[in-house]
């Protein structure tokens, strides 16, 4: 049997990493093809059944505020571009973001690669970087790469304390949490305390 546990470590992470995942936990060893055949067809499987998808509340407002504010961001995930499409375009927003997949790097989450790509991309040093996640992957990437990891819980399979137990400055339980800690300094968000 498989706990909330062991579900929620796997959360955030690349898709061949839990094709490897699964297989060795049932006694079986996969090949990197074989890993890679499995996520393409999982991620074929989700963007047929993605067909409605409902952004997280406030996650349009959080980006508008970043683009009023002239503040970089992008989308860092371990999924494939191509899944996450129908939900970036349920956001409605004015201009197309920049995405970095887990195809783009080496190593996809726990490991920084693909957190600092997004850095380079923007042209934002790491310790200028927030990186707002819901996985314990995301948090333990986040700080791998040297940036304040921000864990937001809505829509997430994990609570505050697995993400701050991760590596977490800050667990909101909405966006609209991090909307408020947009107005704080570094230096303020840099400790650990409660969400606003």
């Amino acid at each position: 049997s498989v706990g909330h546990q062991e579900v929620a470590m796997l959360i955030g992470s690349d898709g061949r990493y839990v094709a490897r995942e699964s297989a060795r936990a049932l006694g079986q060893d996969l090949d990197e093809q074989r890993a890679e055949r499995i996520d393409r067809r999982q991620g074929e499987v989700f963007e047929t059944l993605n067909v409605n998808p409902k952004p997280l509340p406030a996650s349009r407002e959080l980006l508008l505020r970043l683009e009023a504010r002239s503040i970089p961001w992008a989308i860092a995930t371990s999924s494939r571009h191509e899944q996450v499409g129908a939900s970036v375009q349920a956001l409605r927003l004015p201009r197309p973001p920049t995405i970095i997949d887990g195809q783009d790097v080496a190593h996809a989450k726990p490991a920084p690669d693909l957190l600092l790509k997004a850095g380079r991309v923007l042209g934002v040093e790491p310790k200028r970087c927030w990186y707002v996640g819901d996985s314990i992957w995301d948090m333990i990437a986040a700080r791998a790469a040297d940036m304040v990891a921000v864990g937001v819980t809505a829509g997430s399979a994990v609570q505050a304390g697995d993400l701050t137990s991760a590596g977490a400055l800050r667990a909101c339980k909405t966006l609209r949490g991090v909307i408020q800690l947009l107005g704080r300094e570094r230096s303020e968000i840099a400790r650990p305390e409660r969400e606003p």
